[in-house]
């Protein structure tokens, strides 16, 4: 992740779970809230509930990747939480893809496209 940081500290998680927004999709859930920083800071949880440790740093994995691909088209300076839900365990990458990327422009954390 060449512009973002990861979000590490409980503080900030609990932070973001009370005070951010957020926009649920079947297989994830995006919290954010802007930060003074002029960088991203990126958390991903996933819960025991999705399965054993292997399915989960799986399932963590894809998301980084995801969000490492599209980091570019992020504005600066957010803090961004993602939960995986069950189901985002037993969905192929591209459907993680798109529904992250539906959440982002859910929540206006794209950069404004120049359409002709």
């Amino acid at each position: 992740m060449k512009y973002s940081v990861s979000l590490k500290s409980n503080r900030d998680f609990r932070r973001l779970y009370s005070r951010g927004k957020q926009a649920v999709e079947p297989t994830m859930v995006l919290y954010f809230r802007k930060n003074r920083l002029d960088q991203n800071r990126l958390g991903i949880t996933v819960s025991k509930k999705l399965g054993n440790a292997v399915i989960r740093n799986k399932v963590r994995r894809r998301i980084r990747e995801i969000y490492r691909l599209h980091e570019e088209e992020f504005l600066p300076g957010r803090d961004m939480v993602i939960v995986a839900r069950v189901r985002g365990a037993h969905v192929s990458y591209w459907t993680l893809d798109r529904d992250f990327m539906k959440l982002a422009r859910k929540l206006g954390l794209l950069k404004v496209e120049n359409s002709p």
